[in-house]
């Protein structure tokens, strides 16, 4: 491991610093280079719970998971997730747009029955001509006008409700299929929380031991979950148990005294500020 900050370099798999930000660290540890530069191999995904001891928060069940797998570990219902997860994926309901369909059959309608109307009032009038013996042709024109418009409409109407029919059936269909992907989001929440607490299982054995020995006071029992003790015990457990070759940064923890030790008490590499 080897950072570089402001033109002074430190190597080594335990560094003592001083002053510095520690949120940049794990920042620059994460692949970001400035301010500082932090050259080491890639954080896994136990890294990203023990990071930064002690942790402003951490899921002990999540870390546990996630050392349980960077230790070769896996769930017997991984398989049942990752199906479960891909049919929730393809399970996105599309967007129907029935309120748009309605309007268009209402101004259809509308606009048929005042075509309808105006037809049957110019019939009116060229009848009342007729029987008078006034001219018709200028009506006769208006009255064919009119009847081309009135069958454009009829067939207009007819499209907005066939259309309306469609949109009201994917309608139905996106119900049916956003309560089939509420029913997957439950099934695939309830198959992580299985696959987390199968990976923890198959680690409580050895966070057992790591906890006992790191610094701190907590009780581990003899399954998952069994646990009476502090985050920071929990997540110095889990650092000391998992295969880490990225840095843990320790931010002035009393129950350490620098680097060297934290190191050696994490087995892992450490950048230990002051």
């Amino acid at each position: 491991m080897r950072v570089r900050i402001d033109g002074d370099v430190h190597e080594g798999r335990a560094i003592d610093l001083r002053g510095v930000d520690t949120a940049a660290l794990v920042r620059a540890i994460r692949g970001a280079e400035a301010p500082i530069r932090v050259e080491c191999p890639t954080p896994g995904a136990v890294h990203e719970h023990v990071a930064r001891l002690p942790p402003s928060a951490f899921d002990r069940r999540a870390a546990l998971a996630d050392a349980a797998r960077a230790r070769g570990h896996e769930a017997e219902t991984a398989a049942e997730l990752e199906t479960a997860r891909r049919e929730l994926a393809a399970a996105s309901p599309p967007t129907v747009n029935v309120r748009e369909a309605r309007r268009r059959v209402a101004a259809a309608g509308a606009e048929e029955e005042r075509l309808r109307e105006r037809v049957a009032e110019l019939r009116g009038r060229m009848q009342a001509r007729r029987e008078t013996g006034a001219g018709t042709t200028a009506v006769e024109a208006q009255l064919e006008a009119a009847t081309s418009d009135l069958a454009e409409a009829e067939t207009e109407r007819i499209a907005a409700e066939q259309a309306l029919d469609r949109a009201e059936r994917a309608a139905r269909e996106a119900r049916d299929r956003r309560e089939k992907r509420l029913e997957l989001e439950d099934r695939v929440a309830n198959l992580e929380r299985r696959v987390r607490e199968e990976l923890a299982a198959a680690v409580w054995g050895a966070f057992r031991s790591a906890v006992e020995a790191v610094p701190g006071s907590a009780t581990v029992g003899e399954s998952p979950g069994d646990y009476d003790g502090d985050a920071t015990t929990a997540a110095l457990g889990v650092a000391r148990l998992a295969p880490l070759d990225a840095p843990v940064v320790v931010e002035s923890l009393d129950r350490v005294a620098g680097a060297a030790a934290a190191a050696t008490t994490l087995d892992a590499p450490v950048i230990y500020v002051r």
